[in-house]
């Protein structure tokens, strides 16, 4: 029957895909059988994933399937399947994130004309992420991650009718792209110098410094170009907010464990060779992380679509995983700090966002000032749920979000340079201020909204859609059908899925000790920094104590203490100008320089080259068409005079 973990590997991966060209080809007119295919084939590696965690535990050596792939002289590239507890961890995460999304999606999609296309990307999405995960061999692993790329193109530009969808999912992907590039170099460089693409020889190359400095340092940056762009660092981060304008379940899918988690995970994977890459290195990576952190986190204090605020969490604990995963190359630790925080972060912030697409499915706005003025707080299922949430990601024990985040702000405590951890801390500070900004507003409505409020609730009644509260407009997610004519009761398919990560968010900090052995071969007790734990509790309690001032308590007047800095305000608000910038390098340099002179020389010169070949053979025939004169005498004349040429060439050649 063969090996039972090799064809487990190849079902997680071959049935997915399957799924995908099935519907896609023959089924997705019938929605009902497209979700049947697309759920049996979701749940058996979800089944699959946990068989793999358990029977797998305290692995000492890697469990590798692979063969040859392309050999050319001394390269050789393979194909195959890496099992130890780094791709184990990850594979439970993105089996079970990508198994809660298709349930949840049952509700939040059930009437879309689209259903089954959407089934089918989802199972185009959770095949190209399983196998990055498992995939032995860096090629291999490219080759999914632009899957990836693909898919999430599909997804955020799902409903392709409304432009702004449209634009959002190919803006994803050409910027993601830009970090690819990288990323693709950085293999070039590893197969010309290193001589493969294999992850483990790669890895244990890296620790026993079987590479030059030199390539261990450029690979590593140009692999983190790659890191920037799926996981949205500073300054490839501009993509991420927009693709907030496919269905809810795809932001929880991309924000969760999976797409942007990719690029974290690469990290991770490929730690051996980060932590060997040197200090100028680990620190560019840090310098990056941090400003990543806190950039997103500004934006995040003025957003008023619910969707834009988790996105920008999502952006910022991204950048804190990544600081993590730096700081701990740099002071010689392990990954678990940065892996744990990912591993945490993807089931709180899945919550995030199902929470957010429950509120969204029932009042048909993403403004979360329409929904609190619209009775938010009585959906009592999300609204425990994203409270529980939000606890986590500000760091409150006992919520898994505490034990992560202390063990990356133990990471930064341990460099030299301070100023990481004073940043982190920041970090923490203001990650708890907007999280429970939308919680107070959510949970402490105002008897008379806002008039800007109850603007955009008219604007709603009248069928129309509102545009915020001058923060810019925020598309309604309305495209599913659902609308904010439905105000029935959460449906179980929705509730269930929420309930179950809500019980990960509470349990999982608890399982610190057993996911440390599970992935480090030990669970070593860590040295409790009373100093640094009290700086990071103040810093998230005084977070919510700032937002309860400006959002909760019943004389705040819900602007927020930025409205003090109008200028401050109003540059958060346009998001450090990162999408100006863009848009002014695009037209001046991508437009203005290499699209002009490449327009030039292709018409000039690649035209022009082929005009004048053209021109030539037209010319040179006009001449010899002389020669055909229709008289024999002439004719043979000129016979004569080119074989007397001929003749008297060879004779003085002699």
């Amino acid at each position: 029957m063969g090996d039972p973990i090799l064809l487990g590997c190849l079902a997680t991966v071959i049935l997915p895909l399957a799924a995908f060209a099935i519907i896609m080809i023959f089924t997705w007119r019938h929605h009902k059988l497209s979700l049947a295919i697309s759920l049996i084939a979701s749940t058996i590696p979800m089944i699959i994933s946990w068989i793999f965690f358990f029977k797998l535990a305290g692995l000492k050596q890697p469990i590798i399937y692979q063969f040859d792939w392309l050999i050319s002289d001394q390269v050789k590239v393979p194909f195959g399947f890496l099992l130890d507890p780094t791709s184990l961890l990850m594979l439970v995460i993105v089996a079970n994130i990508s198994w809660l999304v298709q349930v949840y999606s049952v509700g939040y999609m059930g009437g879309d004309p689209g259903f089954g296309r959407y089934y089918a990307d989802l199972s185009l999405f959770a095949m190209s992420m399983l196998s990055i995960v498992i995939s032995s061999g860096l090629l291999q692993l490219y080759i999914s991650w632009e899957l990836v790329g693909l898919a999430s193109y599909l997804l955020i530009g799902f409903w392709y009718e409304k432009f702004s969808a449209s634009e959002a999912g190919k803006k994803a992907f050409v910027v993601t792209r830009f970090g690819d590039i990288g990323f693709f170099i950085g293999l070039v460089f590893l197969t010309l110098y290193f001589g493969g693409l294999d992850i483990h020889s790669i890895n244990t190359a890296a620790v026993g410094k079987g590479m030059p400095q030199w390539l261990l340092t450029a690979s590593a940056l140009l692999i983190f170009c790659g890191v920037m762009g799926k996981s949205a660092q500073f300054p490839l981060h501009v993509w991420l907010p927009d693709a907030m304008e496919g269905p809810t379940p795809v932001s929880a899918l991309l924000h969760s464990a999976t797409m942007v988690a990719a690029g974290v995970y690469l990290m991770a994977r490929l730690f051996p060779l980060f932590a060997a890459a040197g200090p100028t290195a680990l620190t560019i990576i840090l310098a990056i992380s941090t400003i990543t952190l806190i950039l997103s986190s500004t934006i995040g204090m003025v957003a008023s679509d619910i969707k834009q605020v988790w996105a920008y969490s999502t952006v910022s604990q991204l950048g804190f995983m990544s600081m993590g995963l730096a700081a701990a190359g740099l002071a010689g630790g392990t990954l678990f700090a940065g892996y744990f925080h990912l591993t945490t972060h993807a089931a709180f912030k899945a919550l995030l966002f199902l929470c957010a697409g429950v509120f969204i499915h029932h009042f048909g706005t993403n403004d979360f000032f329409v929904m609190s003025a619209q009775g938010g707080r009585k959906l009592y299922i999300p609204m425990a749920t994203v409270t529980i949430a939000a606890l986590a990601l500000a760091g409150i024990f006992p919520f898994a979000g505490f034990f992560s985040k202390e063990l990356v702000l133990g990471a930064l405590a341990h460099l030299p340079n301070k100023i990481w951890l004073v940043l982190g801390l920041l970090g923490a500070f203001l990650t708890a201020y907007y999280a429970f900004r939308v919680i107070f507003v959510m949970l402490f409505p105002r008897p008379q909204p806002p008039d800007w409020v109850q603007a955009q609730i008219d604007v709603m009644a009248s069928g129309g859609h509102g545009h915020g509260h001058g923060h810019g407009h925020e598309e309604e997610d309305t495209g599913h059908g659902h609308g904010h004519e439905e105000h029935h009761g959460v449906p179980w398919v929705m509730s269930l899925p929420l309930l179950v990560l809500a019980f990960f968010t509470l349990i999982l900090g608890f399982c610190q000790g057993y996911l440390e052995k599970f992935l480090m071969g030990a669970s070593h007790p860590h040295d409790v920094d009373l100093m640094l734990l009290v700086a990071a509790v103040g810093c998230a309690l005084g977070g919510i104590g700032v937002a309860w001032l400006d959002w909760g308590r019943p004389t705040a007047k819900w602007q927020g203490f930025l409205r003090q800095f109008p200028v401050l305000e109003n540059f958060f608000i346009q998001k450090w100008y990162m999408d100006h910038f863009w848009r002014w390098f695009l037209n001046t340099i991508i437009y203005g320089i290499f699209s002009k002179w490449f327009t030039y020389n292709d018409r000039r010169v690649v035209d022009g080259g082929v005009d004048a070949v053209a021109l030539g053979t037209i010319g040179s025939g006009r001449l010899l068409s002389f020669i055909q004169t229709a008289f024999l005498q002439l004719n043979i004349f000129f016979m004569v005079l080119v074989l007397a040429g001929i003749g008297i060439y060879l004779l003085m050649g002699r």
